[in-house]
């Protein structure tokens, strides 16, 4: 634009100007294009448009797997209760009921050190009082950096939730907020099995014994038969087994707990349980099955008729099982000699005779030797005559 205009128009001419450029830098539309610009410009708006789109997908993915991936977290911790069946226990009200963080805190007094009941692998439990219901419960904190604590935590709520028997110990509520993972149980007072089982000073008389292994037998039999499926604890023992005031016992700690159908029996898993209760079969197949809850069960039987721990050091510093050195003194005709002798013999020799009997029953390193829950029950309770035990080999520790 070179054109020259009279000197009496140079304002107009700067005005003219500015306009002109006004349009070619901003609209771009008062000089025509040509063709092959507009079709470079519509191929630029095309693949502008493209990669415009194909940065807002990527970040969408990524938003929704950053999501996604805190959500299967939150989920294991807020969502466990996919179960209709104890969705359903849970609305009718009869189930454990859900806690707050702070609830809990204040019940124990911010968990304070003077109130802790024990501390085990995977958190603390701590004794609590609901002032609102009056009620002392026992508050189990599971460690935040556990994995398999939270596992147990999961398997707890579960399956102990559904479950209702005296000789079970009940799970009133449940937590899980704030990094928290947290159970209320009813508070036993008498502590656990293996605190009295040992206790130099006050030793438990055997009526208490034998019925606390009456209750333990109770609490077998409804989780392997009388329940609409076969509860596999797998960790049985006197730690787990708690006492109430009047020393019924009650087990406790499904953290370990399976379930399986009653048709089917058995459970392949990691394994799992205590040295010196394990069966030593499941070690080996890393099969849990009721046969091997059935050895757990022996093992304890053994240990509260003799008071003895399950793994025996000899005067000649000789390791062997218990069962092994109870099954030694039964082949001579002497299982008595391996009651607790902290008794001083104030024991019903008939029922010391059982006990012995069925834990060795228990025992028997094949699987397919041991009795059912209910065969083990009812031979405790004299509804049946007392087994035919063979001399058996060594036998391994489990």
């Amino acid at each position: 634009m070179t054109a020259k205009l009279p000197n009496n128009t140079g304002g107009t001419m700067t005005r003219f100007s500015c306009i002109i450029r006004y349009n070619l830098n901003f609209f771009e539309v008062s000089i025509p294009a040509p063709a092959s610009s507009k079709r470079n410009k519509r191929l630029l708006i095309i693949v502008a448009c493209s990669v415009l789109c194909l940065l807002m997908s990527v970040s969408a993915v990524w938003l929704f797997s950053h999501r996604l991936g805190k959500r299967i977290d939150e989920t294991e911790e807020e969502d466990l209760f996919d179960d209709e069946a104890m969705a359903d226990e849970f609305r009718k009200g009869t189930g454990p009921k859900r806690f707050r963080y702070n609830e809990l805190a204040n019940a124990t007094g911010n968990f304070a050190d003077s109130g802790k009941l024990g501390e085990g692998g995977f958190g603390s439990v701590y004794k609590g009082f609901f002032k609102d219901i009056n009620l002392d419960v026992a508050i189990k904190r599971v460690s935040k950096s556990s994995k398999q604590g939270r596992k147990e935590y999961i398997s707890e709520v579960r399956i102990i939730s559904r479950l209702r028997h005296r000789n079970l110990v009940q799970l009133i509520g449940w937590c899980h907020g704030g990094g928290e993972l947290l159970l209320v149980y009813e508070l036993m007072p008498k502590g656990s099995l293996d605190t009295h089982l040992y206790n130099k000073e006050d030793i438990l008389t055997w009526s208490v014994r034998h019925q606390i292994v009456l209750g333990i037998g109770s609490a077998l039999l409804y989780l392997h038969q009388d329940w609409e499926q076969c509860v596999l604890h797998r960790d049985i023992k006197p730690s787990n087994v708690m006492l109430d005031a009047s020393f019924s016992a009650k087990l406790g700690d499904f953290g370990l707990a399976r379930l399986v159908d009653h048709c089917h029996g058995s459970h392949t898993t990691e394994l799992a349980g205590t040295m010196g209760y394990m069966d030593p079969d499941c070690m080996v197949t890393g099969r849990a099955s009721a046969e091997s809850d059935i050895y757990s069960f022996g093992v304890v039987l053994l240990e509260v008729a003799c008071g003895r721990r399950p793994v025996v050091v000899l005067l000649d510093g000789t390791v062997v099982h218990l069962a092994q050195r109870v099954s030694e003194l039964n082949d001579q005709g002497r299982a008595l000699d391996a009651a607790d002798l902290r008794l001083k013999g104030e024991f019903d020799i008939q029922e010391m005779e059982r006990v012995i009997a069925v834990g060795l029953w228990c025992t028997r390193h094949a699987p397919s030797l041991r009795p059912s829950i209910r065969q083990a029950v009812n031979v405790l309770r004299f509804e049946a005559p007392l087994p035919i035990l063979p001399a058996r080999g060594p036998l391994p520790v489990g």
